[in-house]
């Protein structure tokens, strides 16, 4: 017996959180915005880059 007829699909539209209102602020390393996270919570104003990656890219670079 075939069950899959019966299992109804998941809609994603009900899945995903509409996020329209958070805070942006722009990578310094790829000029690419980037949003708030709840990770950053406590240490937003400290946040400068993107990723780990244009962290790290950050530090070869000589100002």
């Amino acid at each position: 017996m075939n069950i899959a007829p019966m299992i109804k699909p998941v809609r994603r539209e009900y899945m995903a959180h509409k996020k329209t209102n958070l805070p942006t602020k722009t990578c310094p390393v790829c000029d690419k915005p980037f949003a708030w996270r709840k990770k950053w919570e406590r240490v937003w104003d400290e946040v400068k880059y993107c990723s780990e990656r244009c962290r790290r890219a950050s530090k070869g670079k000589s100002s």
